[in-house]
């Protein structure tokens, strides 16, 4: 008897289930039910139709604004939000010269760097006290940068029971801030070490 309701429910919720009509699954390979998260603003971004004119993050050194996303400076180096986060908090450390590779920075640039990225690292732990962090660079176009030209190190925090990289293509990720607040609040803790 039991089985029997448990059918009728089953068939009940298929019935009121909405298709979704731009996605055919194969049930047997994809069992799971998804949500889609509608960005089409990303769309030109990872097709590459929006071609900006010189480099995105030379343009993100010229001032600390939110325009440029870029939250904090140094001589040599600077702090640039993700404009298409992968979690709460995800910024990047850049150097300030236009660089395609690591080893051409000199050695006063090198140590900036990753003082500010140890600096970035710190920031992040105070502001969103993560269990743990993704911290990377893709080096070249080979290695899979998206920007080959100026090379940058991502920092993501990650919580315990968040998604990583893989199943974020699969699943919907929230992210649960805007850049506006991401970047208020990097804004404020970089002010004071000033």
């Amino acid at each position: 008897m039991a089985k029997k309701k448990a059918v009728k429910k089953s068939s009940a919720r298929k019935k009121t289930a909405k298709p979704v009509s731009f996605v055919n699954l194969d049930k047997e390979i994809w069992p799971l039910e998804r949500d889609v998260l509608f960005r089409p603003d990303r769309l030109k971004y990872v097709r590459k139709l929006i071609k900006p004119e010189g480099c995105v993050f030379c343009v993100a050194a010229k001032k600390v604004s939110f325009e440029t996303l870029c939250v904090y400076q140094t001589k040599h180096s600077m702090v640039v939000l993700n404009k298409f986060p992968y979690n709460s908090g995800h910024i990047m450390v850049i150097p300030r010269r236009h660089c395609g590779d690591l080893l051409d920075l000199s050695q006063d640039e090198h140590y900036d760097l990753h003082d500010t990225l140890r600096l970035a690292m710190k920031a992040l732990n105070e502001i969103y006290e993560p269990g743990g962090m993704n911290m990377g660079m893709n080096h070249g176009a080979t290695g899979g940068a998206g920007i080959p030209d100026h090379i940058h190190y991502h920092l993501v925090p990650r919580w315990k029971g968040d998604l990583n990289f893989f199943p974020l293509i699969a699943e919907t990720k929230v992210v649960v801030e805007s850049l506006e607040q991401t970047y208020d609040r990097l804004l404020g803790y970089f002010k004071k070490t000033r």
